[in-house]
């Protein structure tokens, strides 16, 4: 079922590599794969986390491509092909993630007219995080969404409950923009990048190898605005009583054990979710749960074409 069905370092044949302008002139780089059939199941908008490209879930699109679906993606601004919004050309950087959710709101408002129902929204890590607040702000009206490990808490690190004031004060000692640690996912700490990720060596070297090859894709340490910005959004979205009016139906995929977000703060929220079906990874996975290990993989897709299966139908 969840075999490769397609060489994960080539783009693949009839998919497409385009550009999008939001409505403020920003440059975004957008992937679409049209399903080959005349009747498409549907319509799938995947959109990665904090420093994804598109390349590394081109295993996973081509599974749902196969089942019928049009998928498409686009990078985030700031990052992966779209246009960087800081001299340091490596580091992911926004002022606002205000600005996420309207390149979000215009996309979907061009995206959902040309594609056919049911129209289903999907997020990794940050991109989970931006869809449930995009719900909740009622500026996209997906048929369903899928959230796979959400970021929706930071790990508190060294300094625990006063992480995100100490956030605010080294990112206040400088420009904000600047990089708010030289390298890996996570700072403080003496876990590799490939561990907080997945357990699968090759699922992870097909990540390097995009980056070597493309080196313009590459997206490093996240500025200190990012930072600060995410655990404000993080703390409003958890509070946020429009969560309760969501009747999109929604399922969330959660790595309890993630080494690099804060899984049990996805846990805790889910509860607030009118219409949700939860499942729960442990030690097993890592936090990229659509790119680990087969059993972990499989597992995922399994749950996720269910849920397509029994919850995704056009209105």
């Amino acid at each position: 079922m969840a075999t490769s069905r397609i060489d994960r370092r080539a783009i693949p044949a009839g998919a497409r590599i385009d550009r999008w302008a939001a409505p403020d002139g920003w440059d975004h780089r957008v992937f679409d794969w049209r399903a080959q059939a005349d009747s498409p199941r549907g319509s799938i908008l995947f959109q990665g986390g904090r420093g994804d490209i598109f390349e590394k879930y081109l295993e996973t699109f081509a599974h749902w491509h196969h089942a019928g679906w049009n998928v498409t993606s686009f990078d985030w601004r700031g990052q992966g092909g779209s246009g960087r919004l800081t001299a340091a050309g490596n580091c992911g950087h926004v002022e606002d993630y205000a600005d996420y959710i309207r390149d979000l709101r215009d996309f979907w408002a061009g995206w959902a007219p040309a594609n056919p129902g049911p129209r289903v929204l999907m997020g990794h890590s940050m991109g989970g995080h931006l869809a449930l607040r995009a719900l909740a702000e009622g500026v996209v009206a997906p048929d369903a969404a899928v959230l796979v490990a959400p970021m929706l808490g930071f790990k508190r690190g060294i300094f625990g409950p006063f992480a995100e004031w100490a956030a605010q004060l080294l990112g206040g000692l400088g420009d904000p923009s600047r990089p708010a640690w030289k390298s890996n996912e996570k700072p403080y700490t003496t876990e590799t990048r490939a561990s907080l990720l997945t357990h699968d060596a090759d699922r992870y070297a097909d990540e390097l190898w995009w980056q070597e090859h493309s080196p313009e894709i590459r997206t490093g340490p996240p500025s200190w605005r990012w930072v600060i910005e995410g655990f404000r959004s993080n703390r409003e979205l958890a509070a946020d009583p429009r969560l309760g009016g969501i009747r999109v139906p929604i399922l969330m995929l959660v790595a309890a054990k993630d080494g690099l977000i804060d899984g049990k703060a996805a846990l805790a929220l889910a509860p607030s979710l009118p219409d949700i079906h939860l499942v729960s990874f442990g030690k097993e996975s890592a936090h990229e749960i659509l790119r680990e290990a087969d059993p972990v993989r499989n597992r995922a897709l399994n749950e996720i074409d269910t849920f397509l299966a029994e919850r995704a139908t056009a209105k």
